[in-house]
């Protein structure tokens, strides 16, 4: 890594929730936190859930957003690299991102090292043992023909569609999240103690849960959650030696 570079991760950002007014002051927020990393940051992951809900059409995307797009932008025209993990928010991406703003796409749990450190990154959703109903339903988003019959849609039509289901969804979820369920039912946990039994990974980071978590696995291997950009405004970062859990207070 290049000297004082760092490698920043943070997720779930659910852009568009409750409503436009809450999502701007979040927005405007997480743009002065992208500006205060700028000069110290080689890469910068997003792990899915930027958006509340986020679908391509062929000439249109969701009206909002501009101040995060454009600082991505910025940030990528600046040289620093960009990743980013669909969620089950935002999981109807196409090509948008890495054309306007050169940012790789990642739709499954991947594998990078830096500084001889292994990582294994995801959103986390669909991941570990139970929740069939849930996958059973991403197979159906996932399907290029399910998304492709979404497409006819008229956009006015699907979104208003998908934003009501996204907020039922949350509502079912509530303050579940913010739990800890303990390491023997904590499916992430259960997902990654799985993994090293085939391989070994220094670091599992994953979003989805929205709580923030940093828990050991063994004595090499640690699970970092990253939380949410909602109520908890957390994020992880790695300086080439350790990674560290941290929030962001401004």
């Amino acid at each position: 890594m290049q000297e004082q570079k760092k490698i920043y991760f943070l997720s779930d950002f659910h852009l568009g929730a409750p409503n436009a007014s809450c999502s701007l002051i979040r927005e405007k927020k997480i743009v002065q936190f992208l500006d205060e990393i700028k000069p110290t940051a080689k890469e910068i992951f997003i792990v899915g859930d930027l958006f509340d809900f986020w679908y391509e059409y062929k000439n249109v995307v969701p009206k909002g957003y501009v101040r995060i797009l454009g600082k991505m932008a910025e940030l990528t025209d600046a040289g620093i690299v960009l990743h980013f993990f669909v969620g089950n928010h935002d999981m109807w991406m196409k090509d948008y991102f890495q054309k306007e703003l050169n940012i790789e796409i990642y739709f499954e749990p991947k594998a990078f090292t830096f500084s001889n450190k292994s990582f294994l990154i995801g959103h986390g959703d669909g991941l570990g043992p139970g929740d069939t109903g849930y996958k059973f339903i991403k197979k159906i988003f996932r399907n290029k023909l399910c998304q492709a019959l979404f497409g006819m849609l008229p956009p006015y039509i699907g979104i208003g569609v998908a934003d009501y289901f996204s907020k039922k969804s949350r509502a079912k979820t509530g303050k579940a999240d913010e739990v800890f369920l303990g390491e023997e039912k904590e499916w992430l946990v259960i997902y990654a103690k799985e993994i090293l039994q085939k391989q070994h990974y220094d670091y599992f980071i994953f979003g989805h849960r929205h709580l923030p978590l940093n828990v050991a696995l063994h004595t090499k291997s640690r699970y970092i959650n990253l939380g949410d950009w909602i109520n908890y405004f957390t994020y992880a970062v790695f300086d080439g030696e350790n990674i560290s859990l941290e929030y962001y207070k401004k």
